[in-house]
């Protein structure tokens, strides 16, 4: 009998298994760490109840399942539209390196530009480099900007007589998403007590995620990069490069600029 029905699988089946396996495992990992997440269990419990309803013929709750199930797609649509929009963003990502990579270049110069003039001018910042991991939650508690990143606007959020310089900002790719993102604090005990907020927001939430924030401190005027939970303090213009350059994967170029920190 098991054999019978080994012999009636056929490949296109197989196939059908891996593509829908790959991109179920996909959709978790675009929606890991936000609300999209727990919304989606809560959808998946609806699934055996619904089942259930059916094999006990409870009707009235079978029948409100039934008129519920009308709607869902419209539901999920709406609920998700922004990890939707992103999906579709990063399936497009492999048919256009070049231009990506060109992109995420340009974004590091500017970030290198805005971190080490605001230093040299002891103003403090926090910027956060969405990854893997959707920010989606922060993004919405902040005020929306979505403009590409430029050095000029990072530098004018943070100056002290703008409203959001206290918050963070959170760039997605190539854009400014939100300023005056709010980030959770550190709960781990063995962090430097002499560590301020902006340092003890970016370690509590690269505990959570996998981003990666730049930080600068008013106090000493210096740039840290904070990545999984762990401080690395960026001593000029060329380690940050390398290092932004890694996490992107981005080679690197010939002719890029040199700013000369001022001592």
């Amino acid at each position: 009998m098991f054999g019978d029905l080994l012999s009636s699988v056929r490949l296109n089946d197989l196939a059908d298994i891996a593509i829908l396996s790959f991109l179920f495992y996909r959709l978790l990992l675009l929606i890991k760490g936000t609300r999209a997440f727990q919304m989606a269990w809560g959808l998946l419990i609806l699934i055996p109840m619904y089942m259930l309803s059916k094999y006990l013929e409870l009707y009235t709750l079978s029948w409100i399942l039934d008129r519920f199930s009308v709607y869902l797609v419209l539901a999920i649509i709406i609920l998700f539209q922004d990890d939707i929009r992103r999906a579709l963003a990063r399936v497009g990502n492999p048919f256009f390196p070049h231009l990506n990579r060109q992109v995420e270049s340009q974004v590091v110069e500017d970030l290198l530009k805005a971190v080490f003039a605001m230093a040299n001018n002891n103003v403090g910042s926090l910027i956060v480099l969405e990854q893997e991991g959707s920010l989606a939650d922060f993004v919405e508690v902040g005020v929306r900007i979505d403009a590409l990143v430029s050095h000029e606007l990072l530098q004018s959020i943070f100056q002290p007589t703008s409203p959001i310089h206290d918050g963070a900002v959170v760039i997605q790719k190539d854009r400014i998403a939100a300023a005056g993102c709010f980030l959770p604090l550190t709960t781990n005990q063995e962090v430097s007590k002499a560590l301020g907020t902006r340092h003890r927001a970016a370690l509590g939430l690269t505990d959570e995620t996998d981003s990666v924030v730049l930080v600068v401190s008013e106090e000493e005027g210096r740039v840290s990069l904070v990545q999984g939970g762990k401080i690395r303090v960026m001593p000029d213009v060329s380690t940050l490069r390398q290092t932004l350059m890694k996490i992107y994967s981005i080679q690197q170029p010939r002719r890029l600029f040199r700013l000369r920190r001022v001592s």
